[in-house]
């Protein structure tokens, strides 16, 4: 017998959830073969099987959050070794014991009074390691871990837990109104209400249904975000003419050589990788009253999925060209949305880009991904009219759009920055080939 653990996706990541089996009891799994779909605070994957064989018993019902190395299913690998679960009635037996004692009856009335007093003192420390977004649920919202009954493995605390305690503590006590007397008015006898419920054949208005695991923590996330940054966008309008007619030039020529579109954004992140050589302190990050300035430039591209968002990272991104940084752009959003992502492929980044002109969005304010202190938008490029020499001529533009963090990055910086990915962009000299 094989068993199947929640593994560690990370070394900050201490839960998972696991949101669907892709195997049911019963069923045969061949080794490395997809067996279950997990998410974390850093990625969504599929999670192979560690063995050949039958899947035999699941532990771990879907959309139920573990601690790594909990044992979520079983895996026989045909030797017969289920003959260890019959074990488990012999434990059965201590039933006998019940009858024994007679004095309960007089202890009976005094089990329910030590809930009322068991306030006073201080409750014990919860057992077993608290996940970081436990404990920031805890501080957040005042709670003491130590009065929240945990249903995870050994007793270990969830944010289901957490949430399930806080929706007890703010619900509505109904107190029993003191009775009063009133003298009985005279009035008319009592009419018939006019409400009329809403027949049962008649249509719903609404439709319930559950966040998915990967929305709550981007909404965790954002919230998180705009919480600890003060964010303040700048925007500037750049001419792409430039880059627009070298991609022109160059897209067939690209699509047959390497076998994918030559799009703009590797252009716009050249840009950037330039900016924040110039300006340092916007690839930096606040730790305490502490700045971290970070000698590897790291960008992270956002990646839209069916059903979510992920930012994977392209590692020094400035030791790359234009097409190093467009192999890697294809490659980390193919493998986004195909669930292949690696955990440390989307930790790490110092500074991020998201691309909504590739939705037709003109301009953007992106929040800030924790603990970067800023991001850049690009917008759509599109052909306008544009006064240059008194004259009007038609150039291909798009803004950018740079949400930063004002506790670190002053706002006159911040145009220092967007005006030198600009200047890049719109004196395009580099070659793509």
């Amino acid at each position: 017998m094989t068993d199947v653990v929640m593994p560690q996706m990370g070394e900050s990541i201490v839960e998972g959830t696991l949101t669907k089996w892709l195997k049911k009891p019963g069923d045969h799994v061949e080794r490395d073969e997809p067996l279950f779909e997990i998410s974390t605070d850093k990625v969504d994957t599929e999670i192979p099987s560690p063995a050949a064989g039958t899947l035999r018993e699941v532990l771990v019902e879907e959309g139920k959050t573990v601690g790594i190395n909990t044992v979520v299913a079983r895996i026989e690998d045909g030797a017969g070794n289920g003959a260890v679960a019959p074990a488990k009635p012999a434990v059965a037996a201590p039933p006998p014991a019940a009858p024994t004692p007679a004095a309960p009856p007089p202890q009976a009335p005094a089990a329910p009074s030590p809930p009322a007093v068991a306030a006073a003192p201080e409750p014990a420390e919860p057992s077993g390691p608290l996940s970081p977004l436990v404990r920031k649920m805890a501080r957040e919202n005042h709670i003491d871990l130590g009065r929240v009954k945990g249903t995870g493995a050994g007793g270990r605390i969830t944010k289901q837990d957490v949430e399930a305690y806080l929706a007890a503590s703010q619900a509505p006590v109904a107190a029993p109104a003191p009775p009063r007397t009133v003298p009985a008015p005279v009035v008319a006898p009592p009419q018939p209400s006019t409400y009329v419920p809403p027949a049962a054949s008649s249509p719903a208005k609404v439709r319930v249904e559950p966040m998915s695991t990967m929305r709550q923590k981007i909404a965790e996330h954002m919230v998180m975000s705009k919480r600890t940054s003060a964010h303040v966008t700048t925007i500037h309008r750049a001419d792409m003419t430039k880059v627009a007619k070298m991609r022109e030039r160059h897209k067939a020529d690209f699509q047959s050589r390497y076998g994918m579109s030559l799009t703009y954004l590797p252009f716009v992140v050249r840009a950037a990788v330039e900016a924040l050589r110039a300006y340092p302190i916007v690839n930096a990050s606040i730790e305490g009253t502490n700045i971290l300035y970070h000698n590897e430039i790291n960008i992270g591209i956002a990646v839209a999925l069916e059903n979510g968002l992920i930012v994977p990272v392209i590692r020094n991104a400035d030791e790359r060209n234009v097409l190093g940084l467009q192999r890697a752009i294809v490659d980390l959003a193919s493998r986004a949305r195909s669930r292949q992502l690696k955990p440390d492929e989307v930790q790490g980044g110092t500074f991020s880009i998201t691309n909504f002109g590739s939705f037709g969005s003109l301009v953007g304010t992106p929040i800030i991904n924790q603990p970067q202190v800023a991001i850049m938008g690009v917008g759509a490029v599109t052909k306008e009219p544009v006064i240059i020499d008194d004259a009007i001529a038609i150039r291909s533009m798009c803004y950018l759009s740079l949400t930063f963090d004002h506790r670190l990055i002053d706002g006159a910086l911040a145009d220092q920055f967007t005006a030198k990915a600009k200047s890049v962009l719109e004196n395009w000299s580099e070659e793509v080939l």
